[in-house]
């Protein structure tokens, strides 16, 4: 049987394919995906195997993203921190889920549960329909909520509209949040960097410090800096833009 892993976490996707393994050792892991944009490719490629494991939030996004782009027919094991919501959807529409953290024997349950289907069924139907991923997108709000495309800005001569995409960083000095714009231009905004940093999508927008929110698309180049820091080189903006040694894991795995 072949399976394939949905899972950012190497530390999860490696223990996951262990437990399939101790499970059975024929059965085979056909690929390890760890975002939403390799999997794209891999379906694109690949046959389809004959189950997937899948967690939901990967470092690129929800990965309904992806069962809502791509047509996928083989049955889904959800590996998910979710838990009752989750839970009537999957047994509404006969999709699995395991709640994180797990062990072997949630695996292995999960595993006797779709061989017993394949063996009841000569053909396993569809099992992520359109309706099911328009329920687990309700389910799981606000994770899959609209994120900010525009600030509105007051200025001397009425209102300025700036868009997101074209923000290189944002910063927070002396209480004020200040949005600097690829224009070379900078314009205050309303509340904190923490209310500005919920509004972001988190795909596109990183927080590299206390003070400071970076977007990816107008990042230049990284170099190694000292204390365990990295600096941060904007295509638009002759400042260099520091990660706090704390963030540097995280903002490694956020680049991808």
């Amino acid at each position: 049987m072949k399976i394939l892993i949905i899972e950012d976490e190497q530390i999860a996707s490696s223990q996951l394919a262990h437990y399939i393994g101790q499970y059975n050792a024929d059965f085979e892991i056909v690929g390890i995906l760890r975002s939403i944009k390799e999997a794209m490719i891999w379906f694109g490629v690949y046959p389809k195997p004959d189950l997937i494991f899948s967690d939901i939030e990967l470092l690129d996004g929800n990965v309904f993203m992806l069962y809502a782009n791509v047509l996928v027919q083989s049955p889904i094991v959800f590996t998910t921190a979710y838990d009752q919501f989750l839970q009537r959807a999957f047994d509404a529409n006969g999709i699995g889920y395991i709640l994180k953290p797990y062990g072997y024997q949630k695996v292995a349950e999960s595993l006797d549960k779709f061989l017993s289907l394949k063996k009841e069924l000569s053909i396993l139907p569809e099992t992520l329909t359109l309706a099911v991923i328009e329920q687990l997108k309700a389910a799981l709000q606000p994770h899959f909520q609209s994120y900010k495309q525009r600030f509105t800005v007051k200025i001397r001569n009425g209102i300025h509209i700036l868009a997101v995409a074209d923000i290189v960083y944002f910063e927070s000095k002396d209480g004020v949040v200040f949005a600097f714009g690829k224009n070379q231009q900078k314009y205050p905004l309303n509340g904190t960097l923490n209310d500005v940093e919920e509004v972001l999508n988190p795909v596109h927008f990183f927080r590299i410090n206390r003070s400071e929110i970076v977007n990816l698309e107008m990042i230049d180049r990284i170099e190694v800096y000292f204390n365990d820091r990295l600096l941060v080189k904007t295509k638009a903006i002759n400042k260099d833009l520091i990660v706090s040694a704390n963030r540097v894991p995280a903002f490694r795995k956020w680049l991808g």
